[in-house]
């Protein structure tokens, strides 16, 4: 009885022993995970935390930031600048097979101003929310968050030991906010930028409220205009034609009825925001000014308003200028008008400044079955209703394709608390890990130009 006693009891330690490695193999792995996770985190939360808004963008402390990364993964790294105090950071992840067509994986660096005092936590302080989980930060969207997973997923993809058949760039852009033309556009035009013989590039998309990540294949075109109008002066009492503010007024008012017929198409669902041209009033200069703000008893001479025009790439470009001319700042009512910015809605070649999206561009299959595979799902493809980097690379005819993995977020770019969840962060940076993974490890001939314009 004491031996039977013995054993029940030997076995009963036994079991208790087995149930506690079965309990503690599973918490070992959590806590691995949870220690990569915080890393992860801390190392977004730090490039948040450099302040790169404008006007003043503390550009060479985030390329320091992000040249000190590039040597933890032992990446090349470069530093270019196309203008002086602005750098681009170009890292180099080299494949097995440089005579195929490289990747690049392009994001910028800078972000928009913020209203400090307009926000929950500061914006610059990349503060954690430990009940939701949220990052509130300015860049936590657009588009820090998409620079850094680029880089946490090479990180992951070196841990398991892959390695790429074709080389892998990824570049760090400034200026992309105030146009990009001293970044992602000198660099798309330079010797720099040819002898990567790139085959695609990814750069950023939007935030999707639901479950289905947004894809890009085109953008909408900047054109930004300046209306001036113009008028003899006179008394504030005295009423006569063609003053210049009654004939501004007239023009407002010409493109306003413009705007809401585009915006009832978006309204009535029969088409997206990206497909229609937009047209928005930014800023009215007119009015004598004086100490105590404006003279009120003077009509003045001159009067300008700008607007912010977005113009999709299936857009009549001809017709539209026509548009302003005749109707919006016709001459013969002592209108002129000028363009501060103009972007082509045509590429080298011609042709719509659009990506394909079928099956005449591999690099499309192959994204939407990589985010398959990690587990993601794809809504359907979209024109940017924004400008990002993306059409530099595509008015060279190459194919350029806007994607940020944030699904179940709401749209917070250039808005006040703009957030990202710590868990939708960590998901994309497994969504990017297998998208490069596929585009590093496909086999295709190298490509010419003609067969570049086609995509």
């Amino acid at each position: 009885m004491i031996r039977a006693d013995h054993c029940r009891r030997s076995h009963q330690l036994s079991a208790l022993l087995t149930i506690a490695v079965v309990l503690l193999l599973p918490t070992a792995t959590v806590t691995v995970d949870n220690k990569d996770s915080l890393s992860i985190i801390s190392r977004f939360q730090e490039y948040l935390r450099i302040n790169t808004a404008h006007p003043n963008p503390t550009y060479n402390e985030a390329a320091e930031f992000i040249s000190s990364q590039a040597k933890t993964l032992s990446l090349d790294s470069q530093i270019l600048e196309f203008v002086k105090g602005k750098p681009l950071v170009l890292l180099k992840w080299a494949g097995k097979n440089p005579a195929l067509q490289s990747i690049l994986l392009n994001s910028h660096i800078d972000v928009v101003p913020a209203e400090h005092h307009k926000w929950v936590h500061p914006p610059f302080e990349a503060h954690l929310d430990p009940s939701s989980g949220h990052i509130y930060a300015r860049g936590s969207q657009d588009m820090k968050c998409v620079g850094l997973q680029y880089l946490e997923a090479v990180r992951k993809l070196q841990a398991s030991g892959f390695r790429p058949l074709r080389t892998v760039y990824l570049s760090f852009v400034p200026d992309e906010e105030i146009g990009g033309h001293d970044g992602a556009e000198r660099f798309a035009n330079s010797d720099i930028f040819k002898n990567m013989n790139v085959g695609i590039v990814l750069d950023e998309g939007l935030a999707s409220p639901t479950e289905n990540y947004r894809v890009f294949y085109g953008e909408r075109c900047p054109w930004w205009l300046v209306i001036k109008a113009t008028g003899a002066p006179g008394h504030g009492a005295k009423l006569y034609d063609n003053t210049a503010m009654e004939n501004l007024m007239r023009s407002i008012e010409s493109v306003r009825r413009f705007r809401a017929s585009q915006f009832d198409l978006v309204k009535a669902g029969l088409k997206a925001e990206g497909e229609v041209t937009s047209v928005n009033m930014v800023f009215l200069k007119a009015g004598t000014s004086s100490p105590t703000g404006f003279v009120m008893n003077l009509q003045p001479s001159e009067a300008q308003a700008g607007f912010d025009i977005r113009v999709p790439p299936t857009a009549d470009p001809v017709s539209l200028e026509r548009r302003i001319a005749e109707e919006w700042a016709p001459a013969a009512r002592n209108m002129t008008f000028e363009f501060k910015q103009r972007a082509s809605v045509y590429d080298k070649f011609g042709k719509p400044i659009v990506s394909a999206f079928d099956a005449s561009n591999p690099w499309w299959a192959l994204l939407e079955e990589a985010v398959k595979k990690a587990n993601g799902k794809l809504g359907k493809p979209e024109i940017f209703p924004a400008s990002t980097d993306a059409r530099f690379f595509r008015e060279r005819g190459l194919p350029a394709i806007g994607f940020s993995p944030m699904a179940n977020t709401p749209i917070l770019l250039h808005d006040h608390n703009e957030f990202l969840n710590k868990n939708e962060y960590l998901r994309g940076i497994d969504i990017y890990e297998s998208i490069i993974k596929a585009y590093a490890s496909y086999d295709e001939p190298a490509r010419d130009e003609a067969s570049r314009a086609e995509m």
